[in-house]
Parts: structure tokens; C-alpha cells; sequence
């Protein structure tokens, strides 16, 4: 049986906020990041290129002002098939009338008859018996006829329709290429502003991740790849998704609407479960407390969401609408939080999984973190401090499931926004000044003791490499008691 570990009980779980109108202010920016926002996220889908400068810009200062490290991602718009407009909107389909998709449509003459669509090889990729589902599943299309540019369909779910909404296909299967033009440009935007992450929509296999990377390396940029999944073609190819992205995002909305609703809550559990399989980092989202738009409680089924996601043992879970436009953007980003606390205090949150014991490890910083974590996971220790780099034996360490908190010891500012996203990983500045080992240790203690996270007495593990800056060179596990007064040397180390 495990013992229970008595460490901090601070938030494991990182929250991603979505920028917009709402957090424009200054002083509601803060609040946000004050009250626990660890990444936020720059939706290129909305709002000009200036408009981002401004918005990055105001995050690093305000960051700085709080005192705290805050990552930046980017997330591109993609190629997401839309209808056109509507001469008068929206229009209201009845359930059982023929309704006409047309490539060739004037863009802004739309009926309640027929409409045009904004991607003209839609028509090559549909046949009659498809079924097309608009803005988000709310309207159902089943397909009669494909003729020239014309797609004839006769509407099973009606309601109204407004101008631009997205156009899916059930089961997939849509050829539409994931980048675009626009996200070529900004994507030498997220490089120029150094974001920490990108988010490439609408991704189907490794191709269109590893082109995303390559993009952003040739423009200067270093940030880490984000694969959103949200089509059907994704979850068909998600292993070699997941091993060319750094990060994986659950994106609900769309996804739900291609694989349907019923699938959706297995398929995100095995989702996050093959990120954390594969080393790799997940964020879920969408919806996740959308009353909260406009109302300043959630309802009792977003609360019930949102803590299945964290006991599912997702890295970070993200607010979209909830803090861009909405009403009580900082409110939301609280309640966030709470329940986040409130998941992770459940046992099969703060049970140990997935020791690896039967793996072969290619490095030693990988080695040296799974060793971290099992012995963490059978003692008593109240921390874990790596020092580090890239940030990469953290990463390792945060994918197996424990409440004691893991401190990124790091001189690199991008590595500390880097491992805001990791789940139970929390950075520390810290530069290497001492030659000798065990004034490395007094050091670091120092830090967590005037923070308040650790006292004398407490056993801590700590994890370094040979000292000399290196990435990747982290082959040392120690377990040390923090010295009281102005003792230096270890009262316990292995």
C-alpha cells in the first residue's frame, strides 16, 4: 500500500485561459492570472495581427508585474469548411425540406432554399447517403444528390441557420488540407512574439503536424507543437499524432460532431490515457463551463465535466468563450480552479499509475525521472526538485499520477513558461552558481522554504545532472532532509 504523501495541496491541474474583449483591460488580465490562469491562448481565428502584438504584449507585463510565469499559445485557425451568408439572417429550415449546398453560390445571397459553401472541392468529397451536420450538430443534412457544384440535401434536424457557420461530415472523411495561407502568416507572427506553444486545427495525421513545426523552426520560432484533435481522420491516426506533437488538446466541439455525441466521453478518456502512454502532454477542451458566459455559477453537469476530465488525468483543461467574451471572465477562471482542487483531492486522482516497470528506457534523464517517481510514490518525501534545462525530466516525471509536487529548478525563462502546462510541475528561477553539490541543495531550499512549501525537517528528492548546463544530462537522484538553521550537509541522502 502507498503512503499517503502530506504535501502542498496547491492545484495540479493547469488552467488555459483564451484571450479576447473580455481580458483586454489590464487590471481584468491580472485578475485572471492572479486568480490562477497558467497558460493563455491567442485564438488567431479571431481579431487582427495588431490586435495579438497588443494582447502579447500585455501579458508579459502584467506577468512580470504579478511575479509569476505565464505561456503563451498560439492556436490557428485552419481550414474549417463554412457556409457562406444569407441574404436576410438566419434563415429557419424546417425538418424534411430539400436544402441545396453550392460551391459556385454568390457568397452573400443565401435563402432558406439553398446557400454557398466557401470550400469548392467539397462536392468531390461527398456522395448521396452522407450526412453533413452544421454549426456544431445543430442542423442535420442528409445528402440526396451531388451535381456539378450543387450538393441537394433534405434537412432531418432543422432550426435556424446563421451566416458562416462550420460544416462537418459524419465519420469524416473531408480532404480539406489543415493549413491555410493565413495560418502560414501567422504562424511567422507566433514566431516573431516567441510563443511557447501552437495549436494546429483540424490536424489528420503526422504530416500536418510536422509541417506546422517545420514552418515555425524556419521562422526563428521554438515553441512546441500542440495537435488539436477534432476530426475523425485524427483519432484513425492519433498514435503517429501523438508521437509527432508535443501536446495533444481534446477539442470537443467539432470532434463530437464527427464522431457523435454518445462516443465522445470514451473516446476523450483514451485519449488523454495515450498521450500519458506515449509521454506526451494533453489539455481538454470546450464548453467546459459555457453558462458561465454569462451566468456567474456553472451548472452541476459542467462541474461533473470538468472534474471526469481531471480525473482522467488530462494536464490542463481550458476556458474558450468563458474568459474571451464573456461576462465574468475571472469568475470563471476561479470556479476553474475550485474544481479542479476538489477533483484532485479523489482517490483515483492521488492513486499511482503507470510505474512503466516493464519499459526499456533510451535515456538516462528519462530513467533517472521514472526512478524519481516510484521511489516518490513509496515514501513519505513532501517534493521532488529537478534542476533542469529543457524541462524534459519534468515532463517525464508528470506523467505518472501523484500529489507530490514536482519543482522545475530552471535558468531558462522559456522552460519555466514551458512547464506551466505539465500537470503538477511548477517552476522555480534558479541559476547555478555554487560549485559545490551540497551549496546547489542549500540553494534550492532556501527558495522553497521562504515560499513557504517546505519547513526543516521535510525529505525532499532531488534530481541533477553533472552541473554544467547541459540538456539532457540529468543522471542523479538524491533523497535529502531540509537542513535546519544554518546547516549545509544532508541529515539523509541516498
Amino acid at each position: 500500500m502507498l503512503i499517503e504523501k502530506t504535501g502542498s495541496q496547491r492545484r495540479r491541474t493547469k488552467i488555459v485561459a483564451t484571450l479576447g474583449p473580455a481580458t483586454d483591460d489590464p487590471a481584468v488580465l491580472e485578475a485572471l492570472i492572479r486568480a490562477g490562469a497558467d497558460v493563455v491562448r491567442i485564438n488567431f481565428s479571431h481579431g487582427n495581427a495588431d490586435a495579438q502584438v497588443l494582447r502579447v504584449e500585455t501579458v508579459r507585463t502584467v506577468a512580470a508585474k504579478v511575479g509569476r510565469d505565464v505561456a503563451i499559445m498560439g492556436d490557428l485557425q485552419g481550414q474549417k469548411i463554412r457556409i457562406e451568408s444569407f441574404i436576410s439572417s438566419p434563415v429557419k429550415l424546417q425538418q424534411g425540406q430539400d436544402f441545396t449546398l453550392d460551391t459556385a453560390w454568390d457568397p452573400s445571397e443565401g435563402t432558406e432554399e439553398c446557400v454557398g459553401v466557401a470550400y469548392p472541392d467539397l462536392v468531390n468529397d461527398l456522395t448521396a447517403g452522407d450526412v453533413l451536420l452544421l454549426d456544431d450538430g445543430r442542423i442535420v443534412l442528409g445528402v440526396e444528390e451531388v451535381s456539378g457544384t450543387k450538393i441537394r440535401c433534405r434537412v432531418r434536424d432543422g432550426g435556424e441557420l446563421g451566416d458562416n457557420k462550420g460544416v462537418n461530415k459524419r465519420g469524416g472523411g473531408l480532404s480539406v488540407p489543415s493549413l491555410t495561407d493565413k495560418d502560414r502568416d501567422d504562424i511567422k507572427l507566433a514566431a516573431t512574439l516567441c510563443f511557447d506553444f501552437l495549436s494546429v486545427s483540424f490536424a489528420r495525421n503526422a504530416e500536418d503536424i510536422e509541417e506546422a513545426r517545420k514552418l515555425l523552426r524556419a521562422a526563428g520560432g521554438h515553441g512546441h507543437i500542440v495537435a488539436k484533435i477534432e476530426r475523425a481522420e485524427a483519432v484513425e491516426n492519433i498514435t503517429e499524432i501523438i508521437n509527432a506533437s508535443d501536446v495533444i488538446m481534446v477539442a470537443r466541439g467539432d470532434l463530437a460532431v464527427e464522431v457523435g455525441y454518445a462516443a465522445m466521453t470514451g473516446l476523450q478518456k483514451e485519449l488523454i490515457r495515450r498521450a500519458r502512454a506515449q509521454n506526451k502532454v494533453s489539455i481538454t477542451a470546450t464548453q467546459m463551463l459555457e453558462s458561465m458566459i454569462t451566468q456567474t455559477s456553472p451548472t452541476r453537469a459542467e462541474v461533473s465535466d470538468v472534474a471526469n476530465a481531471v480525473m482522467d488525468g488530462t494536464d490542463a483543461v481550458m476556458l474558450s468563450a468563458e474568459t474571451a467574451v464573456g461576462q465574468h471572465p475571472v469568475q470563471a477562471v476561479q470556479t476553474m480552479s475550485e474544481v479542479c482542487i476538489g477533483a484532485e483531492k479523489h482517490e483515483t486522482f492521488r492513486r499511482a499509475q503507470n510505474l512503466r516497470l516493464e519499459d526499456a528506457f533510451e535515456h538516462a534523464d528519462e530513467a533517472i525521472a521514472m526512478a524519481a517517481m516510484y521511489v516518490a510514490n513509496h515514501l513519505n518525501l513532501q517534493g521532488i526538485i529537478a534542476l533542469t534545462e529543457s524541462g524534459s525530466t519534468t515532463q517525464w516525471m508528470s506523467r505518472l499520477r501523484s500529489n507530490i509536487p514536482i519543482y522545475a529548478f530552471t535558468r531558462h525563462e522559456t522552460t519555466r513558461r514551458r512547464v506551466m502546462l505539465y500537470r503538477g510541475v511548477y517552476p522555480e528561477s534558479f541559476d547555478i552558481v555554487h560549485a559545490e553539490s551540497s551549496a546547489v541543495y542549500q540553494s534550492a531550499f532556501e527558495v522553497l522554504l521562504r515560499e513557504g512549501v517546505l519547513a526543516c525537517g521535510d525529505v525532499v528528492l532531488f534530481t541533477t545532472g553533472d552541473l554544467r548546463g547541459i540538456a539532457g544530462r540529468t543522471n542523479t537522484l538524491k533523497i535529502i532532509e531540509v537542513p535546519s538553521g544554518n546547516e549545509t550537509g544532508a541529515a539523509r541522502r541516498d
